[in-house]
C-alpha cells in the first residue's frame, strides 16, 4: 500500500503521537499546521507549541496561520494536494473549503466516545461526570462540530484514581495507534465510516477559572471526581481567611452528616460535605510549594470545628 500525502494540523502534546505514528508508519507529512508561537515564562520569550517543535526537529513545513478564513490561506492549504489531512486538537475551525479540500477530506481524533462529549473538554468532562469509560474516536469532519461518521473506535476504563492527566496520556497514546489504522483502513476499503446515532449527544463545554471553587455543599463524590478532573488546569481550591488554597489531591470518605459543610471533622483535613466527606492529601498555600497533608500540617495547623468557608479580613497565617 502506497503512502499518503499527510497535512498534520494538531497543537499540543496530546497530539504528537499522533504525528510520530503517521510518519513511522512511512506515510509523507507534507505539511504541519499548529497554533503560532506565544509568549511564555517569565521573559515571556515566544515558545512553539509541541507540535510546531517536533515538526521542526523533523525538518516538516510548519504553517501557523492565525485564522482559516482567508483565501490565501485555503489556496496554500489546497495546494498540498494532500490524500489526507489529519486533525488533533488543532485549535481553529477549518472552514468547508478546507475540510474537503484532501482527497479523503479530513479525518479528526477526538477524545471521547462520540456522539457523547463533543466540543472543547472531552476528557475532563468524562471525569466529572462519572462516567465508567472514554475513549477515542477516528471520524470524518464535517461542518457541525464533531458530528461526523466516526471510522474506528477504542475505548479505556475511567477508574476511582484516573485523572485528567492520566487519561489525556492514555488517550493521547490510542490516538496514535488508532488513526494509522483508520486511514489504513479507509485506504483498502476495510473500514466504512458510520453514522453517530443521534441519541446520547452531550457537550464538554470548555473549561474556565470560574469553576475552580470547591463548593462544600456538593457531594463528596462529585468533589472528588473534580479534583481529579480539574487538576491540573484549570485547578480546584478553596478560600480561607482571604487566602486561596490549592487542592491537588482528595480521597473521599464515608461518612454521616454531622457538620455544617466546609468543617474539619477532624485534625487531619477531612472536610464534611453536603453528603459525606473529603480527606485532602495534597495542597498548596500561597507562597508554598505543594505539601502532602502532613507536612502542610507541621506549618499550618488546622483543628478540628475550623470553617473552611470562613473569609474574614485576615490573610490567613
Amino acid at each position: 500500500m502506497k503512502p499518503l500525502r499527510i497535512v498534520f494540523m494538531g497543537t499540543p502534546d496530546f497530539s504528537v503521537p499522533c504525528l510520530r505514528s503517521l510518519a513511522g508508519k512511512g506515510h509523507e507529512i507534507v505539511a504541519v499546521y499548529s497554533q503560532p508561537p506565544r509568549p511564555a515564562g517569565r521573559g515571556q520569550k515566544e515558545k512553539l507549541s509541541p507540535v510546531h517543535a517536533y515538526a521542526v526537529d523533523q525538518g516538516w513545513p510548519v504553517f501557523t496561520p492565525k485564522t482559516f478564513r482567508s483565501s490565501d490561506v485555503q489556496d496554500a492549504f489546497r495546494e498540498h494536494n494532500a490524500d489526507v489531512a489529519v486533525v488533533v486538537a488543532y485549535g481553529l475551525i477549518l472552514p468547508t473549503e478546507a475540510l474537503y479540500a484532501p482527497k479523503m477530506g479530513c479525518v479528526n481524533v477526538h477524545a471521547s466516545l462520540l456522539p457523547r462529549w463533543r466540543g472543547a473538554a472531552p476528557i475532563q468532562r468524562a471525569i466529572e461526570a462519572g462516567d465508567a469509560e472514554s475513549g477515542v474516536c477516528i471520524m470524518q469532519m464535517v461542518e457541525e462540530l464533531d458530528a461526523g461518521d466516526v471510522i474506528l473506535e477504542g475505548r479505556i476504563d475511567i477508574t476511582a484514581t484516573t485523572t485528567a492527566s492520566t487519561l489525556h496520556d492514555a488517550l493521547s497514546v490510542l490516538g496514535g495507534k488508532l488513526i494509522v489504522e483508520a486511514l489504513d483502513g479507509l485506504e483498502n476499503g476495510a473500514l466504512v465510516p458510520t453514522a453517530q446515532p443521534e441519541e446520547g449527544v452531550t457537550y464538554a463545554k470548555k473549561l474556565s477559572r470560574d469553576e475552580s471553587e470547591l463548593d462544600w455543599t456538593q457531594p463528596a463524590q462529585s468533589l472528588e471526581r473534580k479534583v481529579r478532573a480539574l487538576t491540573p488546569w484549570p485547578g480546584v481550591h478553596f478560600t480561607y481567611q482571604g487566602d486561596r488554597f490549592k487542592v491537588q489531591q482528595v480521597s473521599f470518605v464515608e461518612k454521616a452528616q454531622t457538620a455544617v459543610p466546609g468543617t474539619l471533622l477532624d485534625d487531619d483535613l477531612l472536610v464534611a460535605c453536603g453528603e459525606n466527606a473529603l480527606r485532602i492529601e495534597r495542597l498548596q498555600r500561597p507562597g508554598k510549594g505543594v505539601m502532602d497533608r502532613k507536612a502542610f500540617l507541621n506549618g499550618f495547623p488546622l483543628k478540628r470545628g475550623t470553617d473552611l468557608t470562613q473569609a474574614n479580613e485576615g490573610k490567613g497565617r
